[in-house]
């Protein structure tokens, strides 16, 4: 039961640094520096981080739970 729990915090963790990194580099090919003014540097790389951590959580939680609905299926039918 404590190798269940714990493979499902590894694949929780992996998951999600997995998605908040895959976002970082799609957000990378916006040019938000376009909008926001020249002497802000420091916050748009900020924002880039937060950014790539809300949607790549958000992303990697939806995975999470239709793995977990997935698994929960089989118990419909018996």
């Amino acid at each position: 039961m404590y190798t269940q729990i714990g493979q499902q915090a590894i694949l929780g963790i992996l998951s999600h640094v997995f998605f908040i990194g895959i976002t970082f580099f799609a957000l990378r090919a916006v040019m938000i520096e376009k909008v926001v003014k020249k002497q802000h540097v420091f916050q748009v790389q900020l924002l880039y981080i937060l950014l790539s951590i809300a949607i790549g959580s958000s992303v990697s939680n939806f995975f999470l739970n239709m793995s977990n609905w997935s698994k929960q299926l089989p118990f419909l039918f018996s």
